[in-house]
């Protein structure tokens, strides 16, 4: 059996979906010798993430508005006999059969929180993404829903995979994150928000949620903001000096990703109180070294989490401001969430997803 799997969404971004992309293509070959492994990379990209398997790069980029065409004739050469494609949209043509992944749904549900020209590419093709595949792989049990709902996508069609924690993220000792957090000029005890900083993860939320607690907490922790400035965060740094915390307020740009475990094993806590999220990997990251998390009560973080972080409404700053106070504050609580967390993320691996899609790819040929 020839299996495909298109891995160009990497040449342009590391995100999570990056991030799920290189560990599939990393673990798969390997699991599954049996298979022929093909995998599409964007021309250019120095990277070969698995000697298992067969690299065959492409001119079309990911996203590009005659994707869906131009990367059906690149494929249609090798024959395929089952075509993954891990970021939501299929070429029109692939492999015999078709087996798609659905990270989330927020084009749909908040289309406010995306570009016009996000919202094009999404909007225009995911109705004939979901119908053309024979199978689609869902992050969470809360994305599997929206399908449902939104798109009437049968549920017998989706598989809930969760996806898996790197191994990177564990506790350090003290000696081994200072150096790092020396180096970028960070205080231990922190608390820190991770992600790209776009409006869905609602930071202007989180900002006046910090101005509450500065008032009521006068020697809170500085609010450490650890990734890429996304569409709109100038909004963000305006309110920023609105509320006159810009300097309790650090933002990290293109951190290195060596540095992350560190710069999460300072933190006092994690906030990720995101208006929507299909997975939510900070979460996962943070609980993985030992850090107490308050997230929102929405949509994939409380499958994720369980019991072990504060939830709280996304849209209520004053509950926000509560849980980042206990959070930072309350020891025993604390110790709980950290025992919680780290017991957690023993259910989220990648092999643990790998072997999963393996076996949905099993039962996809077998039909």
């Amino acid at each position: 059996m020839r299996i495909g799997l298109d891995v160009r969404l990497p040449y342009y971004t590391r995100g999570g979906i990056s991030k799920y992309i290189w560990n599939l293509a990393r673990a798969l070959p390997t699991l599954a010798p049996e298979y022929a492994h093909f995998h599409f990379y964007r021309r250019g990209h120095a990277q070969t993430f698995s000697a298992r398997a067969r690299r065959v790069d492409c001119w079309t980029p990911a996203h590009h508005p005659l994707e869906a065409l131009t990367l059906s004739g690149e494929i249609a050469p090798y024959r395929l006999d089952l075509l993954h494609s891990p970021d939501f949209i299929p070429p029109l043509v692939g492999g015999r059969r078709t087996v798609i992944t659905v990270h989330d749904l927020t084009f749909l549900l908040h289309p406010e929180f995306l570009t016009a020209t996000s919202r094009r590419y999404y909007n225009g093709q995911i109705e004939r993404a979901v119908k053309q595949a024979h199978a689609i792989a869902a992050d969470s049990q809360a994305t599997k829903d929206d399908l449902g709902r939104l798109l009437n996508v049968p549920p017998d069609k989706v598989t809930v995979i969760h996806l898996g924690l790197d191994a990177d993220y564990h506790p350090l000792a003290v000696d081994e994150f200072s150096p790092t957090l020396t180096r970028l000029n960070l205080a231990p005890g922190y608390l820190l928000c991770v992600g790209t900083f776009e409006p869905r993860k609602n930071v202007p939320g989180l900002l006046r949620a910090y101005a509450q607690l500065r008032q009521r907490f006068p020697a809170a922790p500085s609010l450490v903001l650890v990734g890429n400035k996304g569409w709109l965060f100038g909004d963000a740094v305006a309110l920023m000096l609105e509320l006159k915390i810009e300097s309790q307020v650090r933002v990290l740009e293109n951190l290195p990703a060596p540095d992350l475990p560190a710069v999460y094993n300072g933190a006092g806590a994690l906030a990720l109180v995101s208006h929507y999220e299909g997975f939510g990997f900070p979460v996962l990251e943070a609980m993985g070294c030992g850090v107490p998390c308050v997230i929102a009560d929405r949509a994939s973080l409380p499958e994720i989490a369980g019991d072990a972080a504060l939830q709280v409404n996304p849209d209520d700053t004053e509950a926000i401001s509560a849980a980042l106070y206990r959070a930072l504050s309350d020891s025993a609580l604390r110790e709980s969430l950290r025992v919680k967390g780290l017991e957690r993320v023993q259910h989220f691996t990648w092999e643990k997803t790998a072997r999963e899609t393996l076996a949905l790819y099993a039962r996809v040929l077998q039909e």
